[in-house]
């Protein structure tokens, strides 16, 4: 694929896609959910690429983790998909009052849990708005916009994916 047509796929701009392949410029987590929309792949697999390997334990050290500054956001591949598991466990850190937007899916209908370790979140899902307290689990399939609002302590969640 040409940065041209991943362009026109991700609505991300040649220059910043070739900023970022070059390594002068970190993706946002909202640029990484537009690729991985473009590339219909979830954003751990352009982080954390998929192990064909499967590894019982995954030690912290191990752990891929990747952080946009800029946002507040730092995302944590706690259990990586292989290529005999389809689930995986992602912890989410939102600073106070972050706010990340993803305007589509990678992959729709994707079944997501998130738990609320810490702090508060407010979640939109599509239209609906949930806010979250510590131990509340929220439960959809992904199929619109989801909006991630930290609250002012800010926030810590566990996110099963599959």
């Amino acid at each position: 694929m040409t940065l041209n047509d991943l362009e026109a796929r991700s609505g991300v701009s040649r220059a910043t896609l070739s900023r970022i392949e070059k390594a002068e410029a970190s993706p946002t987590a909202e640029t990484l959910g537009k690729l991985a929309t473009a590339f219909a792949v979830p954003i751990s697999r352009l982080i954390a690429p998929l192990d064909d390997v499967f590894v019982p334990l995954i030690s912290g050290d191990m752990q891929t983790v990747w952080t946009d500054e800029e946002a507040g956001f730092t995302r944590r591949v706690v259990s990586p998909r292989t290529g005999t598991l389809s689930f995986e466990v992602i912890e989410g850190t939102l600073r106070p009052s972050a706010r990340i937007s993803y305007d589509s899916p990678s992959v729709a209908g994707q079944e997501h849990h998130l738990v609320l370790l810490d702090g508060r979140l407010r979640l939109t899902v599509g239209e609906d708005v949930h806010d979250l307290r510590p131990k509340d689990c929220l439960r959809y399939a992904l199929y619109g916009a989801t909006l991630f609002e930290a609250g002012g302590d800010g926030a810590r969640y566990f996110l099963c994916i599959r």
